[in-house]
């Protein structure tokens, strides 16, 4: 499936951004210009169900696979640096092998999903798509107005059989097994996907890891600065 896809700036260097679940390419609206400040050309997709992009014929058609194959078929190979997002993260990990950026930056990404009644319930996620403004507000309490506005549109816009096609992952191992490129893991402070033990793993099979003190889980908007230095390096 090609995807819609939103473009910052002119510059010789590719930077791809890859969003989490819910969400599309204006989460990133900050970053984009930043990036392209930088001298990045900025490439930021709608993943299939999200935004402007075209949805799947039903859950089974919203897996890792589907989202990477769409990857590879809308974005360049061989980009300078390449950044996904939770569910972002997941994708650009099945991706990377084909899509060959120079880099990855994986933002809090979502390699293990637990089971039981804590872990990954898809209706819990389907239910937040009717929340209230004020009800995200009081669950991201450091967004940017405009952000909150954000979120509500692009929850309008979500195809929420997207949550019920990550079903197939709850319980697996998703850890990549090594980097395929040099990469860098940000982490949430706490990160409620990466555990301090599973952050230790990770460094351990060769991930650099940087953690955003007192960041929530959507690092970039919670502080956009803190974000920005933990790519010191990387960008």
């Amino acid at each position: 499936m090609l995807l819609n896809t939103r473009t910052w700036g002119s510059g010789d260097r590719i930077a791809l951004l890859i969003h989490g679940i819910m969400s599309d390419h204006r989460t990133w609206r900050r970053v984009g210009p930043a990036l392209a400040e930088r001298g990045y050309r900025v490439i930021a997709v709608d993943l299939r169900g999200h935004g402007a992009s075209g949805r799947a014929a039903g859950p089974q058609g919203y897996g890792p696979g589907d989202y990477a194959d769409d990857l590879v078929e809308t974005l360049p190979a061989g980009a300078e640096l390449a950044l996904g997002h939770s569910l972002g993260g997941l994708t650009l990990a099945a991706a990377v092998d084909r899509l060959a950026p120079r880099r990855a930056v994986y933002v809090d990404p979502a390699w293990h999903l637990p089971a039981g009644d804590t872990g990954y319930r898809a209706e819990l996620f389907t239910a937040a798509k009717s929340l209230a403004r004020e009800h995200i507000a009081m669950f991201n309490p450091r967004w940017e107005e405009e952000d909150l506005d954000i979120e509500m549109a692009t929850m309008r816009l979500w195809d929420e059989r997207s949550a019920h096609g990550l079903v197939e992952c709850v319980g697996r191992d998703l850890w990549p097994a090594k980097p395929v490129v040099p990469s860098l893991v940000t982490l949430a402070d706490p990160s409620f996907l990466v555990s301090a033990e599973n952050a230790r793993m990770l460094e351990e099979r060769g991930f650099d890891v940087r953690t955003v003190v007192g960041a929530g889980h959507t690092i970039h908007r919670d502080d956009f600065d803190g974000f920005m230095a933990a790519l010191e390096g990387w960008i």
